[in-house]
């Protein structure tokens, strides 16, 4: 998909205008326009200069085909190891929807584990931050790391905080983050 080209919407279509959280309803005919599409969201700039993210599930509303989720293209994992590999694989699908660099390399995620469960299955505890503590976008960003890391075959359970201590700081990105986002 082109960023920064003029779409015009075509039906109504749920949104999340970008930093306070909250739900907005952009209505058929909206003129819009892409400024970010990764991770199987699209952000985009309304006529009257809001910024919002429309889910993957509301594509269609913008001319795209929802994609398949990385965990429907990957193959079930073998053991504990791969699991933990997959569960890290998919919390870099999800986006600041601001920033173009996923939560991984931001320096966001601050612990991340796979237990496995007495009955079966394995439960995933994930502890991450924002970049700036007064951001309404939290919820969003817990949601979609819950939703994506419960699509991954084996995980049964998955808990997702949002913590402040130590508060993020750019020295906290990747090398590869620094450099992409001009801080190198």
């Amino acid at each position: 998909m082109k960023t920064n080209e003029l779409i015009v919407l075509s039906r109504d279509c749920e949104a999340i205008q970008i930093p306070s959280g909250q739900k907005v309803m952009l209505p058929a005919g909206s003129r819009v326009t892409v400024t970010q599409s990764l991770g199987g969201s699209y952000t985009v700039t309304t006529e009257q200069g809001y910024l919002v993210r429309i889910a993957n599930k509301d594509a269609d509303a913008i001319g795209e085909e929802a994609e398949a989720s990385q965990a429907e293209r990957l193959t079930a994992a073998a053991g504990p190891a791969d699991l933990d590999k997959l569960v890290w694989d998919q919390l870099k699908t999800c986006f600041d929807p601001e920033i173009p660099v996923n939560i991984v390399d931001l320096g966001l995620v601050y612990h991340c584990q796979v237990t496995p469960l007495p009955e079966g299955g394995n439960k995933v505890d994930v502890k991450f931050t924002l970049t700036a503590q007064g951001c309404g976008m939290g919820q969003v960003l817990k949601g979609d790391m819950e939703s994506k890391i419960l699509s991954l075959s084996g995980v049964k359970d998955v808990g997702v905080e949002v913590v402040f201590d130590p508060p993020w700081h750019p020295s906290m990105m990747s090398d590869a983050a620094k450099i992409q986002l001009g801080f190198m």
